[in-house]
């Protein structure tokens, strides 16, 4: 029976560089830090998922040993971004000695969330205290991070996971979880996942809540996604200017199996890129995708804006007769 005492994603995590899957690029690089003892100030960078937070806690457990807990501190920039937190709580820590080594390991996660005071206040606290610390940062979009922070780090860009990999990831836990998981699961998976590691595990978790025996239907309804051929159904009939019928299908999907408005225009994009249809069609949907996207994130209501939308998809055949 499988073990839902723990979160899995922290049963799994790695302990070790070697451990992980899909960065050798960046693991090798690593390794060869640790094996010098000592690492720069380092950054990187790329979306949820994909081994940022573990890359740095297996740093600290290969440099520190037992002693990692007590030279490593972390603290996600996305719950406190202002100025004070670079001015106190990261500050207390760099002033205090390192245990059992030269120097500790400041870990700002998101630090993309940090406004810009802060983060000039972070870059010259970084040169205050870079005999004794080490400062790791996370984050999705290193633009957004100032250039004096940037130049004083190792950039490493993370990839996300490959299908193989994630198929590797859900074959080792599904293993050691002794569960069973359908083809069709593993293909369900792979795919709503999107190169998300973190995310795959969850949603192995929660779909294995009920039976160790994992099916298409319990990875769908575990991650509250639409299926392909529902969106699809909806698509064709919106095309074909079947407003009635299409919305029918949308109301079914939002209502009754819970699926966001957010994800079923997200997921009617990817439906428009990878589908058959000629360009010049694709171009003329994803404009008017993006239009309905952006009123969304606005705060418009759900319903509404998903009826407007297939309303506009239907009117362009009469448009185009």
């Amino acid at each position: 029976m499988a073990d839902f005492t723990q979160i899995w994603t922290e049963k799994y995590r790695p302990s070790k560089l070697s451990e992980m899957i899909n960065q050798r690029h960046i693991v090798s690089r690593l390794e060869a830090f640790v094996k010098d003892g000592s690492i720069p100030h380092l950054m990187f960078a790329g979306p949820p998922g994909v081994g940022k937070t573990t890359a740095t806690i297996c740093l600290a457990r290969e440099l520190f040993g037992e002693h990692w807990h007590d030279n490593y501190f972390e603290l996600n920039a996305s719950d406190e971004r202002g100025i004070d937190v670079v001015r106190v709580k990261v500050k207390d820590f760099a002033r205090t000695r390192p245990l059992g080594g030269d120097f500790k390991i400041i870990f700002l996660d998101e630090a993309d969330a940090l406004t810009k005071d802060a983060q000039q206040a972070l870059r010259r606290t970084m040169e205050l205290f870079s005999k004794t610390c080490r400062f790791v940062l996370s984050c999705n979009y290193p633009s957004k991070i100032i250039e004096p922070i940037q130049s004083r780090t190792v950039v490493f860009r993370l990839k996300s996971f490959v299908d193989a990999d994630i198929k590797i990831l859900i074959e080792k836990v599904a293993k050691k979880e002794g569960l069973t998981v359908d083809k069709e699961a593993y293909d369900a998976l792979t795919e709503i996942a999107a190169g998300d590691a973190r995310y795959v595990i969850n949603l192995l978790q929660a779909s294995a809540a009920l039976n160790n025996h994992v099916t298409r239907e319990d990875v769908y309804e575990a991650s509250a996604r639409a299926k392909p051929e529902d969106l699809k159904k909806m698509m064709d009939l919106a095309i074909a200017g079947k407003f009635s019928e299409a919305r029918s299908v949308m109301l079914s999907l939002l209502v009754t199996k819970g699926v966001s408005g957010d994800l079923i225009i997200k997921e009617m994009h990817s439906l428009i890129v990878n589908g058959s249809l000629a360009d010049k069609k694709k171009a003329e949907l994803i404009n008017i995708i993006g239009e309905f996207e952006f009123r969304m994130l606005e705060g418009a209501t759900e319903v509404i804006q998903l009826d407007a939308l297939l309303a506009r998809i239907a009117s362009l055949r009469r448009e185009n007769v």
